[in-house]
């Protein structure tokens, strides 16, 4: 049992909640000591690596990885895979399938996969590799959702061929999200119209606002009810997420962590390539922004420092995420919900993390 100031699907409560694998119940005593917050676990739908390893990898990166985001409040994640070869793409799909299958000891709860490439505009890569850009097929996304169930897509959803995907990959179960994209506003609003669900890392890797030409943002800013977007304040601009969360009503926060988080400065592997990191980024050779070193309690942090309260902020990276997946027993502290928490001190730093009700020892590397 955990006391403290309690964050229900209702509001704010001081008081106690059991738990085992699942929670009991919830009691509200006024008189509960409430220096410790108690929240929803968060859910990280883009994931690509941390602890010096990267999902491409296979074998058992896809643990390795749900461990060492498990220690900063990341209850349920997807990983993320980058633009590659065929067999590199299947590597990492068999390496992810026994986690997804069976939630390592230790570790955040791997929902499925996350997509991201090869189906992207060569126009629009970002940190993605140009060589292994590919067109979409119903044939190929089977045969890859055969060897680990993919939940979210990223799709340039205006190359040739792709829009007729999208009402086929719904039927599948697949969330698809418009990204890497060199795609005009009206692509947009026509991929929404389709089914697609969201956008991938908005702002990054896809046609910018202007006035004249809206492009791909602005069908996010005017349509979408959900996308993520990376607030490591590096990807994006205060002022931008400030926007975005006026717009979106339902924007939620990813990590797009890759293998240097939680690593020294030095040089990494993100797929294929090697990337760098350097005064808290990630960047190529080039000099260009690749993935991440965010951790999801610090993107909380980070979204309070822009001035969201706090309620909001962990709608933002539990609440919101775990519903845009349709998972309606994680996100949220209710009676019969997953026993996945973090709780927080006073400077909202994680003291405690319970994935399915298993206690995450913190103090491990």
């Amino acid at each position: 049992m955990l006391s403290g100031r309690i964050l229900t699907p209702d509001g704010w409560i001081n008081g106690s909640i059991a738990f085992g694998q699942r929670i009991q119940h919830i009691r509200e005593d006024n008189g509960t000591d409430s220096t410790l917050t108690i929240l929803p676990g968060f859910v990280d739908l883009h994931v690509h690596g941390a602890a010096g390893v990267d999902i491409m990898q296979g074998g058992d990166a896809g643990a390795t990885v749900a461990r060492a985001h498990a220690k900063h409040g990341t209850t349920a994640m997807l990983g993320t895979t980058m633009t590659a070869t065929d067999n590199s793409i299947r590597r990492a799909l068999r390496g992810l399938a026994p986690t997804i299958a069976q939630r390592p000891t230790g570790a955040a709860r791997m929902l499925g996969v996350h997509l991201e490439g090869p189906f992207l505009s060569i126009h629009r890569l970002g940190a993605q590799p140009a060589d292994a850009i590919a067109v979409g097929s119903m044939d190929l996304v089977r045969s890859y959702h055969a060897l680990a169930p993919i939940r979210a897509m990223t799709l340039a959803t205006e190359v040739d061929g792709h829009l007729a995907l999208i009402p086929q990959l719904n039927e599948l179960g697949i969330r698809v999200q418009i990204g890497h994209s060199n795609g005009t506003y009206e692509d947009g609003v026509a991929a929404l119209e389709a089914g697609a669900a969201g956008f991938t890392h908005l702002y990054n890797g896809m046609t910018g606002l202007n006035h004249y030409h809206p492009g791909v943002v602005g069908a996010a800013l005017a349509h979408a009810e959900y996308a993520e977007i990376i607030p490591d304040l590096q990807h994006v601009a205060p002022g931008a997420i400030r926007a975005a969360l006026r717009a979106i009503p339902r924007l939620y926060g990813v990590t797009d962590a890759t293998s240097a988080t939680g690593m020294p400065d030095g040089e990494y592997g993100l797929g294929s390539q090697r990337v760098y990191k350097c005064l808290g980024c990630v960047r190529l050779a080039t000099g260009s922004l690749a993935g991440s070193v965010l951790t999801m309690d610090q993107a909380l942090r980070n979204f309070v420092g822009l001035g969201l309260d706090l309620a909001d902020a962990s709608h933002r990276l539990s609440l919101y995420p775990a519903d845009y997946l349709g998972e309606t027993q994680r996100g949220r502290l209710a009676p019969g919900a997953w026993a996945d928490i973090v709780v927080l001190n006073a400077e909202l730093q994680p003291v405690a993390v319970f994935v399915e009700g298993e206690a995450i020892d913190l103090t491990t590397n």
